[in-house]
């Protein structure tokens, strides 16, 4: 299952934007609001929203300033999410992000809609960062 959020312009470099995501700790700071547990640790961080399981997402790919990808470390519930960052000015970027899980197809029907949710509000909170 592939979900894409919008693509959003962001008033930092993509320098400054990959400096800024490839800081676990920050995704504390974008996660939606509903949020109920946050634990970081310098390559990963388990969060858990409001009626949802713990998720534990791990750094697994950096392409410094372009790409950065958090993979799930749940054999249960298997996904990457992948922040794209494209140059669009000295001061600006393009950000995306990109989820890619593998679930059966009953899974996938339950989780795409609250799945696709959560992406697009990481990007709105990226874009007001």
């Amino acid at each position: 299952m592939n979900l894409e959020s919008p693509k959003v312009t962001v008033q930092k470099s993509n320098k400054e934007m990959f400096d800024y995501l490839s800081k676990i700790e920050n995704f504390e700071h974008i996660m939606p609001e509903n949020i109920e547990k946050f634990k970081a640790d310098e390559n990963s961080f388990l969060f858990a929203l409001k009626g949802m399981p713990e998720i534990k997402l791990k750094l697994q790919e950096q392409e410094t300033p372009k790409k950065l990808v958090l993979g799930s470390v749940s054999d249960k519930f298997p996904f990457t999410l992948t922040a794209n960052i494209e140059e669009k000015s000295k001061n600006s970027s393009d950000v995306q992000l990109l989820f890619d899980g593998k679930f059966n197809p009953m899974v996938a029907m339950m989780v795409k809609g609250p799945l696709q949710k959560f992406i697009n509000t990481l990007i709105s909170n990226i874009e007001k960062k």
